[in-house]
């Protein structure tokens, strides 16, 4: 009877086949990154009298931006939402829910029972 023996780098690899088809894929969900992208999806911009734009979020009272080109105006609102947002957070205040995202909700802990060991 004649015994092979199958190279090392064979079994790592077949074991390692194995480990990736029994992980089943992990959804991270993200709450502020979603609120902020459904907040942003809601923005409105207006092009002014001098050519530049202003750009708005209506359910955020006070976000508002303006830059020269309808981009910068779209980044430069990005990025006082996310402002006002962990300034809000901070200071407790109410933030408006948005598209079914409510930041204002105690949150639910999960007992550490139902992680697999």
């Amino acid at each position: 009877m004649r015994v092979e023996t199958l190279p090392t780098d064979f079994v790592v690899h077949a074991t390692f086949d194995k480990i990736i088809n029994e992980v089943k894929p992990v959804h991270t969900n993200y709450i502020l990154s979603e609120y902020i992208n459904q907040a942003m999806s809601q923005a409105e911009y207006d092009k002014l009298e001098d050519n530049s734009f202003s750009g708005r979020i209506p359910s955020c009272q006070g976000v508002i931006a303006f830059a020269a080109s309808l981009r910068g105006c779209e980044d430069e609102l990005h990025s006082t939402l996310e402002d006002w947002l962990l300034l809000g957070l901070k200071l407790g205040h109410t933030l408006p829910e948005v598209n079914g995202i409510d930041l204002n909700r105690e949150p639910v802990n999960e007992s550490l029972e139902s992680v697999p060991a």
